[in-house]
């Protein structure tokens, strides 16, 4: 008889060895698992932070137009400065010194728009939605210039004649708080009847309400839009 003799196996230590070398490799990943979501979380605040220095006051190399911002623009208005033609949505560069004539020596601009009809009257509203600054709109909406009853004859013209409710102010955004919005927005007046501001609208510019002036006079959705972003001369 042939008899075999088999090594002895301490199961109890061998068990204990391989749930130890389970533990060591799941602490491992765990400790692997928090390092990585750390750095994610630091990695996802620089970039936030990043993000809102560019939007609320930081100066990027190369300033372009979002997409959301770009949609803006519709109908085919089209506005004159003395050196800058604005005929689609755009930021203003920082050449030529326009921002500084843009916010200190330029008056308002030819306001034209083609498609008007020579017998209607048109209402054309233009407003800085990013007052004090886009990130932090307390004030908005700050009303630019705002003017009714313009015959549409002279608006094809580019000729902004009419009933001027707010004298045109020159876009001159704040020191650090990045680029502002300047909106004109052209409608359609229905019946006769005069417009006007309120009292309490006529006593400030700012954190005036377009929505509502729109809604009282029932002027719908504008016809044409257009803007231009810009920022402090100075930066």
């Amino acid at each position: 008889m042939i008899s075999f003799v088999l090594p002895f196996v301490d199961l109890q230590k061998s068990s204990k060895k391989a749930a130890l070398s389970h533990n060591k490799i799941f602490l491992t990943s765990c400790i692997h698992c928090q390092i990585s979501m750390h750095l994610l979380r630091i990695v996802s605040v620089l970039v936030a932070s990043e993000l809102f220095h560019l939007v609320c006051g930081g100066i990027s190399a190369e300033e372009t137009l979002s997409e959301s911002d770009a949609d803006f623009c519709h109908g085919g208005l089209s506005l004159m400065y003395p050196g800058l033609a604005v005929d689609r949505c755009l930021v203003v560069p920082r050449e030529r010194s326009l921002r500084e004539r843009l916010s200190s020596k330029w008056g308002a601009p030819q306001v034209r728009w083609e498609h008007a009809e020579k017998e209607k009257r048109y209402t054309l509203m233009m407003v800085d939605p990013d007052t004090p600054s886009r990130c932090n709109p307390t004030k908005s909406h700050w009303r630019h210039w705002l003017v009714v009853d313009i015959v549409g004859s002279d608006l094809r013209k580019g000729d902004v004649k009419g009933s001027v409710l707010s004298g045109y102010r020159r876009p001159t955004p704040p020191r650090g708080t990045g680029l502002h919005r300047y909106q004109f927005m052209l409608f359609e007046q229905q019946g006769s009847g005069p417009l006007s501001l309120s009292c309490e609208e006529a006593s400030s510019l700012g954190t005036w309400d377009p929505q509502a002036f729109v809604k009282r006079f029932r002027l719908g959705r504008p016809l044409a839009a257009l803007q231009f972003l810009t920022r402090n001369a100075a930066e």
